[in-house]
This record gives C-alpha cells, structure tokens and sequence, in this order.
C-alpha cells in the first residue's frame, strides 16, 4: 500500500526570522491528516518567543510583540509540547511532511537546546524519519521549471488552495496536500517506500545545495552557506 493512502502529519512554524540558530518559535501546528484530505487531529500554539518580534516578519505572520506578550505561552513550555507532539507522531510511524523541513525541524531543535529541552531526535533516538519535504521533492522530480517554490507557488502549481498563508495551521494543511497531489503526478514518489523517499531526500538535498552554490558563483552573487544536511541541520560544535 501506498503512503498516498495513510495519515500524515504536518508541521509548521512561523517564527522571528531565518536564522535557525538565532530566531525563535511565534507559531507552530502539528496537524493529522486523514488519507482523504479531511483534518483529523490538530494542535496549535501561540508563544511568547522572549524577545521583541521584527516588523517585518509581524507583517508576514501577522503577530505582534505586544499580541505574542499578552497572549503566547512561555516558549519553553509551549516547545516541550511541540516537541513531543513531533515524537509522538513520528513515533507512531506516521510520516512528517514540512516544508522545507531543514529550517523548521532545526529551528526547533535550537530552541530546544536553548531551554534544555529534549529535542525531537533525542525523543526518538535518532534524526526526524520518515520527513516528506514538498520543497525538496518538488526540486527533485521539476528540475527546469521556472519560477518560485515557495508554498503559495507549490499550491498554485499542484491545485491546492492556500487561502490564510503565513498560518502555521493553514500552511501545515497545504504542504501535506500538496505532497499528496505530487505523489498521485508523479507516481515513482507516490508509490516509493517511505524509507526509501526518505533517503531520495537526502540525497537530492545535497545536490540541490551543491547546485545552488555553483549558481551562485556563476551569477556572482554574494556566496551564501547552503547547508546540504537535511531534514537537520548539525548543531555547531
């Protein structure tokens, strides 16, 4: 059987910005999804992230310092059930589907080291798998197709309605429907053991990472870190 007919999970975050080593948590869901689409479990948190949230990613999120200070939960508490809410899915043997799953998963592994939390790999004994990552299969199996990537971008591509993007509940719903409407195109992914999807992924993250280096080069762009770990950035040191 095919993991086009099991439960999913998603997960999502949003967050104070892009730096998974410095940023932190604003929102965050884990959300079960039945093989026919239909939500049928959901949690979702408002966290108080312990500093000052930039405008600019208010203005994509939508939450303010003031809205997360009155109304988040303490961050370590909230992280700790994010956390084990991850594991426990995993746990199960139900596949995790994140949208570029490198920034959130390790975002969240920094914040549980931040507050000396277990994390998702120590919960499990070993790094978040299955992972099903629209953004690196879609890379994968679309190789020359032009234009963005971004979720909003997958969703119009695949058919898929995004209608509150930049909620981390909405979002978590896109990206397992659009890993469904990519396995049903292209079937090679959609029939593939999970196992096997996985380490897929693993494999053409890296090269992805490898071939926007060398873009970079050629563009003469500033040079950027692209790390080519995934679902998991190593912690430093």
């Amino acid at each position: 059987m095919s993991w086009l007919d099991e439960p999913l999970m998603a997960f999502d975050l949003e967050t104070t910005g892009t730096d998974v080593e410095a940023d932190r948590i604003v929102t965050a869901a884990v959300v079960r999804l039945a093989p026919d689409g239909a939500v049928s479990d959901e949690r979702t948190w408002l966290l108080d992230p312990g500093v000052a949230i930039p405008r600019q990613a208010s203005a994509i999120h939508g939450i303010s310092t003031e809205r997360a200070r009155a109304h988040g939960r303490p961050a370590a508490a909230a992280i700790a059930e994010i956390a084990g809410a991850v594991a426990e899915g995993l746990r199960s043997g139900t596949p995790l589907v994140v949208m570029n799953a490198r920034y959130d998963l390790s975002l969240l592994d920094r914040e549980c080291l931040r507050y000396a939390i277990a994390s998702v790999t120590e919960r499990l004994g070993e790094a978040p798998r299955p992972v099903i990552d629209p953004l690196v299969i879609d890379k994968h199996v679309d190789k020359c197709r032009r234009g963005k990537r971004a979720l909003h971008a997958l969703c119009a591509h695949y058919g898929v309605p995004l209608d509150a993007a930049h909620d981390a509940r909405a979002d978590a719903v896109a990206a397992a429907l659009v890993v469904r409407r990519m396995g049903e195109r292209h079937r090679p992914v959609g029939t593939m053991p999970l196992s096997d999807l996985h380490a897929l992924q693993v494999r053409a993250a890296a090269e992805q990472s490898v071939s926007l280096q060398a873009h970079l080069r050629r563009t003469g762009k500033p040079a950027a870190v692209v790390e080519p770990a995934w679902p998991l950035i190593p912690r430093r040191g």
